[in-house]
C-alpha cells in the first residue's frame, strides 16, 4: 500500500509539473520590436497610442496560431542589435529583405512589397532618382534608403527618424528625402499637415520585399509566424486589413 502511495504521489506530482510547464508555455508572449516613426506600418497616434498595420498585424498572426503576439516600441537604430541579443523574439518594422540581413536573421513570406522613391517639395524641378545627382538628401540612418544612397553621388544627411528628415526638406535644408514607397505615400497623401507642399518624385529606383524577421535559426517562431500568415491570407483578414490602412 505504502508503495502504490508513494508511485501515486509521483504521478500527480509529475501531472502538477507537466500541467505548470503547459501553462507557461501557453503564458508565453511573443515580442516583436517595432519603430513606431513610419506610418502607416507603425507609429503613435494623437492619442499616446502604439498602432499601425504591422502593429495590428502581430497579434493577429498570434491569434491564428493560437499564441501570443506583441509589437513593442524599440528605436531603429537598436532594433536589429536587440534581436541578436535576444532582447525580443522579433522585428516587425518595414523591415526590407536584403542579403546581407539574411546573413544575421530569418525572415517570413513577404508581407508587404515597397520601393525606395525620392519626396521633394511641391515645387521642385527634381524629376526622380536620373537627377539625384549633387543633390543634399536626407535619410533615416540604418534604414534601406540610407544604405542605398551608397551607390549615388549626393550629399547625404542622416536622421533618428524620417520625420525630422521631411520637416529639414521643408525648412530648405535638403533638396530630397529617400525613404519606403509605403511611409512615402503616407507623408504625401495622407498627412494633413504636408498636403499639397510635398510630392513623389518618379517611380521606385528599388524593388523590395518586407517581411517580419526572427532571430537566426528560431525555425520554431518562423513558422508561426509564416502560418500565421497563411491563415490570414487564406480567410481574407490579411486583405481586409491591408485595406484598412490603404495599403492596397
Amino acid at each position: 500500500m505504502k508503495k502504490i502511495m508513494i508511485a501515486a504521489v509521483t504521478i500527480l506530482s509529475l501531472l502538477m509539473l507537466f500541467s505548470c510547464a503547459k501553462k507557461e508555455e501557453s503564458a508565453k508572449v511573443y515580442v516583436f520590436a517595432t519603430d513606431a516613426t513610419w506610418p502607416p506600418l507603425e507609429y503613435i497616434d494623437e492619442s499616446g497610442n502604439l498602432t499601425g498595420f504591422e502593429v495590428e498585424l502581430v497579434p493577429m498572426i498570434g491569434e491564428k496560431v493560437g499564441v501570443k503576439m506583441e509589437a513593442k516600441n524599440i528605436p531603429w537604430d537598436t532594433i536589429f542589435a536587440g534581436l541578436a541579443n535576444g532582447q525580443y523574439d522579433g522585428v516587425a518594422s518595414g523591415v526590407s529583405v536584403t542579403e546581407d540581413r539574411k546573413k544575421t536573421m530569418d525572415f517570413s513570406t513577404p508581407i508587404l512589397q515597397a520601393g525606395q522613391v525620392m519626396i521633394v517639395r511641391n515645387d521642385s524641378k527634381v524629376k526622380g532618382a536620373e537627377d539625384m545627382k549633387g543633390l543634399r538628401v536626407g535619410v533615416q540612418i540604418g534604414t534601406t534608403g540610407d544604405l542605398v544612397l551608397d551607390d549615388y553621388d549626393v550629399t547625404r544627411k542622416q536622421y533618428d527618424d524620417i520625420g525630422l528628415a521631411i520637416q529639414d526638406m521643408l525648412n530648405g535644408n535638403l533638396d530630397a528625402c529617400v525613404c519606403d514607397s509605403l511611409i512615402a505615400s503616407d507623408y504625401v497623401l495622407a498627412n494633413e499637415n504636408y498636403k499639397n507642399r510635398l510630392k513623389v518624385a518618379g517611380e521606385p529606383f528599388t524593388e523590395e520585399d518586407i517581411a517580419i524577421a526572427v532571430k537566426k535559426g528560431n525555425s520554431e517562431l518562423l513558422g508561426l509566424v509564416n502560418k500565421g500568415l497563411e491563415m490570414m491570407k487564406a480567410d481574407g483578414s490579411y486583405d481586409a486589413l491591408k485595406a484598412k490602412w490603404n495599403l492596397l
